[in-house]
């Protein structure tokens, strides 16, 4: 089936692709440093800390996004907080999305660039520490170059998983055009409209958009597989 252009609400494309920008942005750091700190560091209640960053993956969408309602909106103190420094509550905005789909999206970034980092023979390392090297120049010269393909997958992921979020977009935003209105709830909102036509031809323009994502990482995958490996 072609997409016709009158069906598919390209706003809600756009805003759901700038969601998995912004989310992939700030993850990205975030999986570095603790994908590497989780891959390197033993200490008391590393199994716990591991099991909390994976939460995301066994919990419903809507369980996360229930709660993130409560705590960011404005009958919490901590929303109040945030409604008082941001000069709006979180909840039903851009911004919240962005939030909820970073703790959404935290095994999704963490975990490949955890077993990455985990894959990296301590040999190496070790021979670079022997050379004088500085941790810094051994985690640039060493670590980063040898985890890419984690990395990229990470990317890949992150960016894919955002890309077709519902539960918890629907919770914390809801379904406003243009703010927090987003590919999948458009989706969902066809076919609540009965308007089949429509929310097949989004559902064909995410489908191609998420297996292009996924090619992608696989061809930079190799690429790097063959560049370090």
């Amino acid at each position: 089936m072609l997409c016709r252009n009158d069906a598919v609400d390209w706003e809600a494309l756009i805003l759901s692709v700038k969601l998995s920008g912004y989310t992939v942005l700030f993850l990205l750091p975030i999986g570095l440093v603790t994908g590497r700190w989780l891959a390197y560091r033993q200490f008391c209640g590393k199994s716990a800390v591991q099991a909390l960053l994976a939460m995301p993956l066994v919990l419903p969408p809507t369980v996360l996004g229930y709660y993130l309602l409560m705590s960011l909106g404005n009958a919490s103190d901590l929303g109040r907080f945030l409604e008082s420094l941001l000069g709006h509550t979180l909840v039903f905005s851009f911004e919240g999305l962005v939030v909820a789909s970073i703790l959404f999206n935290l095994p999704f970034a963490i975990q490949p660039i955890q077993r990455a980092f985990e894959a990296i023979p301590r040999e190496l390392r070790e021979a670079g520490a022997c050379c004088a090297m500085p941790p810094a120049k051994v985690f640039w010269r060493i670590e980063l170059p040898l985890s890419w393909p984690g990395i990229v997958s990470a990317v890949v992921l992150t960016f894919a998983h955002t890309l077709g979020e519902f539960g918890v977009v629907l919770m914390v935003g809801g379904s406003i055009p243009g703010e927090t209105k987003t590919i999948a709830i458009a989706i969902y909102d066809r076919v609540q409209a009965f308007d089949n036509a429509a929310a097949a031809s989004m559902s064909v323009v995410l489908l191609v958009f998420s297996l292009v994502t996924i090619a992608l990482s696989y061809a930079v995958g190799d690429h790097a597989k063959r560049r370090y490996g």
